[in-house]
C-alpha cells in the first residue's frame, strides 16, 4: 500500500521542475548544421545566391579597371515576369533563369524569363538548383535537360549551369561527406554532357566549395567557374582554377537583384555560347 508522506511535495516539486527545464531544452537546443524550422523555405524556393550574404557577408561592389568584363543578371521565380527591355536598355547582355530543382520543382516564370532574354538580344542559358540529398547527381541532370536546360549551337544559348551551394532546408552539405559530393556533383555533370554535348557551368562559393568538396579541383579543366562573392574583388577561387568565367557579385542591383560580370567582353560570351 503506498503512504502519502508529507514531505515529499518539494522533491515532487523540484522533480517537475527538471522535467520542464529538459523539455525546454530539447525544443530550443537545434544541432549546430541545422535551422529552426521557422527559417526553412517551402521547398523550389531556392535560387541562386541565396546563402551567399549570410554565409560569406557582403563587402562592396567590384572596383572598376581595364579589364573588359560584360553585365548579366541571373533570375527565378522570385523576380516573376522580368523587365527585360529595361536590363538590356541597362547594358545587361546575358542572363540566366533558373529552370529546375531537385526533381520536384519547375520555375513557373521560366519561358517567360528565358524566351523574354533571348527576345531582346541577350544570350541567356539556364540552371539547375542542386539538391544532392534528395536524388542522386544523373537523375537531377535528366531533369534539368527535360525542363528547359538543354542546349542548341544557335550563338545564343549559354550551356546550363548547376548551382551548388548551401542547403536552404537543412545541413550545409545535404548531410554528404566531401568525397560523396564530388561522386554527386561528377555523376550531375557526366550525364549533362552526354545529354547535351556540353561541359556545365558550375556556380558555387569558395567557403561553401572547401567545406563541403574539401577544395577538389578535378573538374577546373572542363567546367566553366561561376564564382558568387559579394565583394569589390572575386578574392581566393576554389582549387583547380586559375579564373572565373563569371562573378556573382551582389544581389541588391538594379531591376534585377542579382548581377553578374562576365569575365571578358561580349565575343567572349558569344563564344561560351557556340561552345
Amino acid at each position: 500500500m503506498l503512504v502519502h508522506r508529507s514531505g515529499s511535495a518539494r522533491g515532487r516539486r523540484f522533480a517537475v521542475t527538471g522535467i520542464l527545464l529538459a523539455a525546454f531544452s530539447l525544443v530550443f537546443t537545434l544541432p549546430a548544421d541545422a535551422s529552426s524550422s521557422a527559417d526553412v523555405p517551402p521547398r523550389g524556393a531556392a535560387h541562386m545566391g541565396m546563402g551567399v550574404a549570410a554565409h560569406d557577408g557582403e563587402h562592396g561592389t567590384p572596383v572598376p579597371g581595364r579589364a573588359v568584363q560584360t553585365e548579366g543578371v541571373d533570375v527565378s521565380s522570385h523576380q516573376g515576369n522580368v523587365a527585360w527591355s529595361t536590363l538590356w536598355n541597362s547594358g545587361v547582355k546575358w542572363a540566366y533563369a533558373k529552370a529546375t530543382e531537385g526533381t520536384y520543382y519547375t520555375n513557373p516564370y521560366f519561358a517567360q524569363q528565358y524566351n523574354g532574354s533571348y527576345n531582346v538580344g541577350m544570350i541567356r542559358g539556364a540552371y539547375h538548383f542542386a539538391t544532392p540529398d534528395t536524388t542522386s547527381g544523373a537523375t537531377q541532370a535528366n531533369y534539368f535537360v527535360d525542363h528547359g536546360g538543354g542546349w542548341s549551337r544557335d550563338g545564343k544559348t549559354l550551356p546550363g549551369a548547376l548551382d551548388i551551394e548551401w542547403n536552404p532546408y537543412g545541413a550545409t552539405c545535404y548531410g554528404k561527406s566531401q568525397g560523396g559530393m564530388v561522386s554527386w556533383i561528377r555523376d550531375f555533370l557526366n550525364t549533362y554532357k552526354a545529354r547535351t554535348g556540353r561541359d556545365a557551368v558550375i556556380y558555387t562559393a569558395t567557403s561553401w566549395w572547401t567545406q563541403c568538396t574539401g577544395n577538389y579541383g578535378g573538374f577546373a579543366s572542363n567546367n566553366p567557374l561561376w564564382i558568387a562573392r559579394y565583394a569589390s574583388t572575386v578574392g581566393t577561387l576554389p582549387a583547380g582554377w586559375g579564373y572565373y568565367t563569371m562573378w556573382q557579385y551582389t544581389s541588391s542591383g538594379p531591376t534585377v537583384g542579382d548581377h553578374n560580370k562576365f569575365n571578358g567582353a561580349l565575343d567572349r560570351v558569344q563564344a561560351l555560347a557556340n561552345g
